[in-house]
């Protein structure tokens, strides 16, 4: 309780510590108001970036599979040039091969006459050849 101050004219003591109050009471008034508001302004300001935070972090990781799906299809890719790489590498190898086992083959037929007619010529020599007589066993004694 408030000492009452000076005696205001006609002898009543003037209670100074109510003028305060009923003065302050307005200031004080929108003081709660404007602190209310700011606490309000913080809880929606602090809703609005726990959302975009989640936001965010839905984005990053629809981002970082999109990234890995795509990361797949590209060794999908890598992968299947290399198989068709291989494969018409071994198309041209085995090609090639045929091509050598095809020249292969006509030299032989080529030579095979001749290889022939020589094998002939030389069995028919050893046959019609006089045998030669073996050293008998008398003669190196």
């Amino acid at each position: 309780m408030a000492s009452p101050g000076r005696a205001a004219p006609g002898g009543v003591p003037a209670d100074h510590s109510a003028e305060l109050r009923a003065e302050l009471a307005r200031p004080l008034a929108l003081l709660e108001q404007t602190e209310a508001e700011a606490r309000s302004v913080r809880e929606r300001a602090d809703a609005a970036a726990a959302a975009r935070l989640h936001e965010a972090q839905v984005l990053a990781e629809e981002i970082v599979s999109e990234a890995r799906e795509e990361a797949r299809r590209t060794r999908e890719r890598a992968a299947e040039r290399s198989l068709r790489a291989a494969e018409a590498e071994a198309t041209e190898l085995r090609a090639g091969a045929e091509r050598e086992a095809a020249a292969v083959l006509d030299r032989a037929r080529v030579r095979m006459p001749a290889l022939t007619e020589r094998a002939l010529t030389l069995v028919r020599a050893d046959i019609t050849a006089e045998p030669e007589p073996s050293p008998s066993p008398e003669a190196g004694s």
